[in-house]
């Protein structure tokens, strides 16, 4: 089973993957494969850290290729907010300047995931919804 393009809607996702590989990630309108090196670990930077970096770290696209002849293990951690919670999340104040202003909108994490469940994995990003 693979997983089609799309990107992380948290904050970091730490991923160990085996030694079959499958993860593509897209650079420069290319994809490109993500080979597996023993016992690393892949950071990913999440839809919610881009949107609260206001565009300084970008979401990795990425997506897995599944193998017909063997199978694959992954295993992801992903690291956020509470689903449930009421907070609201926007670009940090600091980052921001005359030359850089927010990019997007806050959001309470509850709203944000509820919007992503709504969606569901369609290849787009759920900050489109987000963006000024």
């Amino acid at each position: 089973m693979g997983a089609m393009q799309h990107s992380d809607g948290d904050f970091i996702t730490v991923l160990l993957q085996d030694e079959i590989g499958g993860l593509q990630v897209l650079h420069q309108n290319q994809w490109v494969n993500v080979p597996p090196i023993p016992g690393a670990l892949i950071v990913n930077i999440g839809d919610f850290l881009q949107l609260m970096s206001n565009d300084k770290y970008i979401s990795v696209e990425h997506r897995v290729i599944a193998n017909k002849d063997v199978s694959r293990m992954s295993v992801a951690c992903f690291f956020g907010d509470n689903v449930q919670s009421s907070k609201l999340y926007g670009p940090i104040t600091e980052l921001l300047s005359e030359d850089n202003p927010p990019k997007y909108r806050a959001t309470a994490v509850k709203d944000y995931w509820s919007y992503i469940r709504d969606k569901g994995l369609d290849g787009t990003s759920a900050l489109l919804r987000y963006k000024i």
